[in-house]
């Protein structure tokens, strides 16, 4: 029954049915088991304080603007962490491209060999490195434990949050990601 309805509703979004955008009754009628904890919102500037990647490069939320993008806050010592990482990478296989991209940020002490050594042991293989050390960027952005996962409209908004784990590689998140993708 929960597959008919995942095709459904994945369908009726794919084909149209709702061509100016999936409005948030129609994303919160996808939300299924961990996916209940996402909450949408008005969308709502975000912060634009740098983060870097291992080469000391420096990023903004910005930089992604034009994509949907689902923004995941975490931590090497996070169990929850470890649980979820290896679905967002499967997340990033399915959808990821030039509508769709996961931007994975480690935010407080993470050293780089202890971020390669967790990616390796969990099978992460394309997701960034991306580092928030001082969590300045988690501050102001209102990151009150881990994860959190925050996503952003094309405009570089945040339209909808999720704090602790879920099921990335559900059929209730593929379909919400893909409704969101669907609209302009």
């Amino acid at each position: 029954m929960r597959w008919f309805r995942f095709v459904v509703l994945y369908t009726a979004l794919a084909l149209g049915a709702n061509a100016a955008f999936a409005d948030v009754a129609t994303l919160e009628a996808l939300r299924e088991g961990t996916m209940k904890k996402l909450v949408f919102a008005e969308p709502a500037e975000v912060s634009q304080v740098a983060f870097t990647d291992p080469k000391g490069g420096q990023h903004r939320l910005a930089d992604w603007r034009g994509k949907i993008v689902l923004v995941n806050f975490w931590a090497t010592w996070c169990a929850p962490c470890r649980k979820e990482m290896p679905m967002l990478d499967a997340l990033q296989a399915e959808f990821g491209g030039e509508d769709f991209e996961v931007v994975t940020i480690a935010t407080g002490r993470n050293a780089i060999p202890g971020i390669t050594r967790f990616f390796d042991e969990v099978g992460v293989e394309r997701l960034p490195v991306l580092l928030d050390p001082k969590q300045e960027l988690a501050r102001e952005m209102a990151v009150l434990g881990l994860p959190i996962t925050v996503i952003l409209n094309r405009e570089g908004q945040e339209i909808a949050r999720l704090r602790g784990d879920a099921e990335w590689d559900s059929d209730s998140a593929r379909a919400i990601i893909a409704a969101l993708i669907a609209g302009p």
